[in-house]
């Protein structure tokens, strides 16, 4: 197998009897679109690798695809953090090609546009966006999962420091690492998985794409990777799932409300009723405050500020169950999101306001704001409880 290259963008790789043609593109890049325009017209191939999962060739295509969403499902099955990150992330990558008026991802709608126009396959070449971020919240620990929502949310205030100047040196990194570049510094793991599992995945996905002759659309950040792992086997099931929960993370989701219960029984026994109430007070009074305090971040109805509050003091005691799935609940309930919220949210989550103002996002942010609310209460009321508890002890 060989390897050549012709220039910055271009880059040609042989796999087998394959002609491969890599394309390295920045994302928000008049000059990308064109480019693969033309590449692809004047290749003619077989097939057009492009740097999509099949969630996000779907949000190019079926630009209605957000009248579908079900908040409901959503909260159920656990997923409002990752909802909320892709829409941060989208909403980051659109404000851009806003701000120099761009398409965002132009250069894969040209890409697939231009596909069908000399009537090449279309393949679809990335990981899916979902598993790459449940990799990512799997591997993070509660503070680094603090500073990455934290990091998301500020992401929508750093556009406006963007300059054209910029865009060329975006070129050189994914939108992904872009964003979480502050919290990758002190997390080397997120590299791992959103880089090089991705050039990874991309190489294979590449190299076996049907067709003789192929053209592959990618960020030009991820060029230098796909080369490194080109003539490797790569195990792309395995990039494909979701990594068991570490043991010891499985036992502290038992083993802290467990502790708390003993400690609380252990100040009754020991302290009587006052020290136990003392323990109790401190407990509930930790996690409704700051539950609560989340939910008003998010800016939830006032039912929902009750319910964070009356459910964190016991879903923190029970890991089956967490305060944002309540509250989320409940914020959907009474603020039933309409018809309208779902179609405007493509631009709603342009701004700071619209991620407040539109019910879907807003049902989001009181999950998140809300479990991070009463994980802190947790971790606030633990050694004042334990404090208590050593000064009853015989």
């Amino acid at each position: 197998m060989s390897m050549t290259e012709k220039s910055d963008t271009l880059h040609y790789l042989d796999y087998g009897d394959k002609k491969v043609i890599l394309v390295g593109t920045a994302h928000v890049s008049r000059e990308s679109a064109q480019e693969v325009g033309d590449t692809i017209k004047e290749k003619k191939p077989d097939t057009v690798c492009v740097e999509l999962c099949p969630s996000r060739y779907q949000s190019i295509r079926q630009k209605e695809r957000w009248q579908e969403t079900d908040i409901i499902k959503v909260i159920k099955e656990k997923k409002s953090f990752l909802l909320l990150s892709n829409l941060l992330l989208a909403s980051f990558q659109k404000r851009i090609a806003k701000k120099f008026d761009i398409n965002p991802g132009a250069e894969m709608i040209k890409a697939i546009e231009t596909a069908e126009e000399v009537g090449a396959e279309i393949h679809l070449a990335d990981r899916d966006i979902r598993t790459t971020l449940s990799r990512t919240w799997r591997a993070m620990g509660l503070w680094s999962k603090i500073k990455l929502m934290f990091q998301l949310i500020l992401s929508l205030g750093e556009v406006e420091d963007i300059k054209e100047e910029d865009i060329e040196k975006m070129k050189q990194q994914d939108v992904l690492e872009s964003l979480l570049a502050e919290v990758g510094k002190s997390l080397p793991i997120l590299k791992d998985i959103l880089i090089d599992e991705r050039d990874q995945y991309l190489a294979d996905k590449i190299k076996n794409a049907p067709g003789k002759k192929i053209v592959a659309v990618v960020g030009a950040g991820h060029i230098p990777g796909i080369k490194k792992y080109w003539n490797k086997d790569i195990n792309i099931r395995a990039l494909e799932q979701l990594p068991p929960q570490k043991k010891t993370t499985g036992i502290l989701k038992w083993l802290i409300p467990g502790a708390i219960m003993a400690m609380f029984i252990a100040g009754f026994f020991y302290g009587g009723a006052k020290a136990g109430k003392d323990m109790l007070i401190w407990w509930v009074a930790a996690n409704a405050i700051l539950a609560g305090l989340g939910a008003i971040i998010a800016l939830a109805h006032p039912a929902t500020i009750i319910s964070s509050m009356l459910a964190a003091p016991l879903t923190s005691l029970n890991p089956m169950i967490a305060a944002g799935w309540v509250s989320g609940l409940v914020e959907a309930f009474t603020r039933k999101p309409k018809v309208k919220d779902l179609e405007t949210l493509p631009d709603d989550i342009l701004s700071v306001r619209g991620f407040w103002r539109n019910k879907v996002t807003r049902i989001l942010l009181v999950v998140v704001f809300t479990n991070l609310g009463s994980m802190i209460g947790t971790f606030v009321a633990f050694p004042v409880i334990l404090k208590l508890l050593i000064g009853v002890s015989p």
